[in-house]
């Protein structure tokens, strides 16, 4: 049954109880990376598989996400800055033990001069075993961001090209 969780704003990610920030880049501009997490809300399944359904809610001002395992999160876009970054909260959801939480997505120009930096912040609040349990996951939420950012990357050179 999914339930309430504490209602948190932009300035909650740098003081979150947890934090989990994850880099990669990517060849396609920022302005690609932003379309395709702000904007085409509905083709996340396509490239980060964790995620098995997606949808924009309230005229785009909130997402519908389900997980594999059955995770479901109701967000509300709390920043959409074109090109630079996309953030969400999670009001309800039907996790145990999560309290509070709200993920930033950062875009900058690549180092290399070409391509996206592309910054995600899993910034969450949960009794303290929660927290823990959340830490020993880092290396599996790594690799499921990394394989995000690659299949997004590929599915951008595809619709690009």
């Amino acid at each position: 049954m999914a339930r309430r969780l504490r209602s948190v704003d932009l300035d909650f990610v740098p003081v979150a109880p947890l934090r989990l920030v994850f880099a990669a880049e990517v060849s396609a501009p920022p302005e690609a990376v932003y379309r395709a997490l702000a904007e085409d809300v509905e083709g996340w399944p396509s490239w980060f598989t964790a995620v098995t359904a997606a949808r924009p809610t309230a005229a785009g001002a909130g997402r519908e996400v389900r997980l594999k395992g059955g995770t479901m999160f109701q967000e509300t876009v709390l920043a959409k800055e074109p090109g630079e970054r996309y953030a969400y909260r999670v009001d309800e959801t039907n996790a145990p033990a999560l309290q509070a939480l709200l993920e930033e997505w950062r875009l900058s120009p690549a180092a290399t001069g070409t391509g996206t930096r592309v910054q995600w912040t899993f910034a969450a609040d949960g009794p303290a075993p929660f927290r823990f349990t959340l830490r020993l996951g880092r290396a599996g939420l790594a690799r499921a961001f990394r394989d995000a950012v690659r299949n997004l990357d590929e599915r951008l050179a595809v619709t690009s090209g």
